[in-house]
């Protein structure tokens, strides 16, 4: 009995598939790829564009009102400007208000978020009376009102931007930082006397990474989003070029009663690609960190070699 009981196979062990990196799970992700794709192009336009198009894309290039061509790529306005240089040097101030908007409001929704969550009891309902009063506030108005009594300006956008838009943020990554604060760890931690600060941004803050990721691409849709709506409605500086101002001009000098799509189709057209891949992006996010939405592929020859194994 004991010789046969040594003649047994040793039990086979579980196969385990290594968890990819955060890096290697977006790169392997067809979606975050070609939101990725999609963002490298604009990014690279948007620096290029001075080497492109040298000088003032606002200047008179042609007759007015041009469609596209092979001189023209894109036609030119009612002022007679070359609609591809305005829709390429666009996307400098467009893209850059975006990110900028994006990191701030993350930024203050992480600083409330954290202290709101950590702290709890007076500084918690304080924080929280703060946040739900943005929340309440009706947001197109506010941001109406704050650009038209402002100084106009890249500077003004940002910031009214980022006064009407953090408020979300907060209250996501709150939510996400309380349920964090009730772990074991961070309990350790405070028992073992570390400091706030270094609780909250070495213990909680890296556990919240995925969440913050998808709160800062969501800010940045909003901030390229309102900054084209504040400029559409003239709120914004009209002396810039961005994709705002010129969907602005576009309709002052007429573009849609004459039927010259060439003018604001580019411009609306770019806003919603960078929306479309920053959305893909965002989706990409929460598919590699969420389990739930990760698809979990068991290769054939492992699940071949575990039938045998339970067949002998």
């Amino acid at each position: 009995m004991t010789t046969a009981l040594l003649k047994q196979p040793a039990p086979t062990p579980a196969v385990r598939k290594p968890n990819r990196s955060f890096i290697h799970g977006l790169i392997s992700n067809k979606k975050a790829l070609t939101g990725m794709v999609v963002m490298v192009i604009f990014i690279a336009l948007a620096l290029l564009a001075p080497v492109l198009f040298p000088g003032d894309p606002s200047r008179i290039t042609a007759m007015a009102s041009l469609e596209p061509s092979g001189e023209h790529w894109l036609g030119t306005t009612a002022k007679g400007q070359d609609v591809l240089a305005l829709t390429v040097h666009g996307s400098r101030s467009s893209l850059f208000v975006g990110l900028t908007v994006g990191l701030a409001s993350t930024f203050i929704g992480i600083l409330v978020g954290l202290a709101s969550a950590y702290f709890g009891k007076f500084i918690d309902e304080a924080l929280s009376l703060v946040t739900n009063v943005f929340l309440l506030l009706p947001g197109l108005p506010l941001l109406v009102i704050l650009a038209a009594f402002l100084p106009p300006g890249l500077g003004t956008v940002i910031l009214v931007l980022v006064v009407t838009g953090w408020a979300g943020s907060a209250r996501v990554l709150r939510s996400q930082a309380l349920s964090i604060r009730s772990k074991d760890f961070v309990a350790a931690a405070v028992v073992s006397g570390e400091r706030a600060g270094r609780i909250m941004f070495r213990e909680i803050l890296p556990n919240m990474a995925s969440i913050v990721m998808g709160t800062l691409l969501a800010c940045v849709i909003y901030g390229i989003g309102a900054q084209a709506g504040l400029e559409f409605l003239g709120l914004g500086d009209v002396s810039t070029v961005s994709w705002g101002n010129n969907l602005f001009w576009a309709g002052n000098e007429g573009a849609l009663l004459t039927g010259s799509w060439w003018v604001f189709v580019p411009s609306g057209v770019c806003i919603a690609l960078v929306a479309f891949a920053l959305a893909l992006i965002n989706y990409a996010v929460d598919e590699v960190t969420n389990p739930r939405l990760r698809k979990i592929k068991t290769p054939k020859a492992t699940s071949m070699k575990a039938e045998r194994s339970a067949a002998s």
